[in-house]
């Protein structure tokens, strides 16, 4: 089968053929003709499978068919980076159209984003949090009466991420009567229960699918101590039996380590993760593609939402709690049915979540070794400090700052005392304005400072906008 046998419209088959696309996926095949049509659709698409072209390809076709200015779809996001890059797949196949598209998400300003709401761009790509601020401004300007499209990706990850109120609260918004394109990688209950609230007689693809990775990804483990991880994953790059990778870490605090101990190592690396700026992790991403570094580090804000080119491999310095998250991380390598490979380092008390990854993917993994690595090597440096040790240094130096501070408060009072007692030798107002002037300093500046409110200008997390 071809693009050209789905009834594409020629400037959509020219885009498609711009991006060097030999044929459809087979998630492609399966939704574009119905989607085309106008059925709503119900998909269980893996990681990497090719099911942002199943959406956006017939919901551009159908804003060219009768254009007009409006924002006539919406597409929901669960993180910046899939927003960011479901976008850009949208311009590309977008670029022999008139259609327009904007992505909406934290981390940068709203200007722009109120701007393309206000000049009703066709296309709204957005994540929940961001696009529910913008709903609740004053102006009142974006506006979906129009919406003709509502494309859920992603769905269960939003679930995942908490969003499902927020999900509701824009359904709430929204015209009754539309498409709606709903893509899930898993199907939990909460997940069918808000399919069935959201869709009309849909047509069905691959629901009753196991999720399962992507096919053509190489998929091998490499025991080795909790102590040895990064250095055997340096020993790795260096043999290169990695390749460009993006690398996996459970935390944050881990992913800035093992950043760190590579960039000592001399291996060029970027890092994402949540406490990173939208223009930090836009640069990481941007370096990674381009090639500037190697090595991509990462929590799992990227497992999803992330799509390079040609990306050799993805490494699991840390065994995913959850199989689905597995099967997301792996998904990096091997799009659109290209190849990879998927390593995960695998330490001694990860085995239990490792054998639920394997009953969940349906085989077992195999193990392999690094010749010449030394496997009792005692490293000097742990990769991460225990939370128990990192909380205490952090109150410690909290009592040491408010030691420091009470000892300068004190000498401040003890100066001013002592100049007040010079000055009261001369009368009674004297010593009044020594008595003033001990208690503003032991007293008055903490109290002033107290005076406001300490939640004064902050807001709640942002919760992936």
């Amino acid at each position: 089968m071809t693009f050209e046998s789905l009834g594409l419209d020629p400037a959509l088959l020219r885009a498609v053929h711009d991006l060097g696309w030999p044929k459809p996926t087979p998630i492609q095949l399966d939704a574009i003709p119905s989607a085309r049509d106008g059925h709503d659709l119900l998909a269980c698409a893996m990681t990497g499978s090719g099911k942002t072209a199943a959406f956006l390809l017939p919901t551009l076709q159908r804003l060219m068919k009768h254009p007009k200015r409006a924002t006539r779809a919406l597409v929901l996001a669960p993180t910046r980076e899939l927003a960011a890059q479901v976008h850009a797949d949208l311009l590309a196949l977008a670029k022999h159209t008139n259609v327009r598209g904007a992505a909406i998400f934290g981390g940068v300003g709203m200007g722009p984003q109120e701007a393309a709401f206000r000049s009703q761009t066709d296309v709204i790509i957005a994540t929940p949090g961001r696009l529910l601020d913008h709903m609740s401004q004053p102006g009142r300007y974006v506006n979906f009466t129009a919406l003709e499209v509502l494309v859920l990706d992603e769905a269960d990850r939003m679930l995942d991420m908490g969003f499902l109120p927020d999900i509701k609260r824009v359904l709430a918004q929204l015209p009754p009567k539309r498409q709606t394109l709903f893509f899930s990688a898993t199907m939990p209950k909460p997940i069918s229960d808000l399919s069935r609230q959201m869709l009309h007689a849909p047509v069905r693809i691959n629901v009753e699918r196991q999720s399962m990775p992507a096919v053509g990804i190489e998929q091998a483990l490499w025991p080795v101590s909790e102590a040895l991880k990064a250095d055997l994953f340096i020993a790795l790059l260096r043999a290169n039996v990695i390749g460009n990778v993006i690398c996996f870490t459970r935390t944050k605090h881990r992913s800035n380590r093992l950043s760190d101990v590579l960039t000592r190592a001399g291996i060029p690396n970027a890092k994402i993760h949540g406490n990173r700026s939208q223009n930090q992790r836009t640069e990481a991403l941007g370096d990674f593609k381009s090639g500037k570094v190697r090595v991509l580090v990462a929590t799992d804000i990227v497992a999803r939402g992330i799509d390079v080119e040609a990306l050799e491999h993805v490494v699991n310095f840390d065994v995913p709690h959850v199989p689905e998250d597995y099967i997301h991380r792996v998904g990096r390598t091997a799009r659109a049915e290209a190849t990879g490979e998927a390593f995960t380092l695998v330490a001694p008390d990860e085995e239990t979540d490792l054998r639920q990854i394997e009953k969940a993917i349906g085989r077992k993994l195999p193990r392999r070794t690094l010749d010449g690595f030394n496997y009792k090597h005692v490293p000097t440096e742990r990769l991460e400090v225990p939370l128990a040790e990192r909380i205490a240094a952090i109150r410690a130096k909290k009592a040491e700052d408010r030691a420091r501070a009470k000892a300068k408060l004190e000498r401040r009072s003890a100066g001013a005392g002592s100049t007040g007692g010079g000055h009261s030798s001369g009368g009674h107002a004297g010593g009044g304005h020594a008595r003033s002037g001990s208690t503003g300093g032991s007293g008055g500046s903490p109290k002033a400072g107290s005076s406001r409110p300490s939640g004064a200008g902050r807001r709640g997390p942002g919760r992936g906008r």
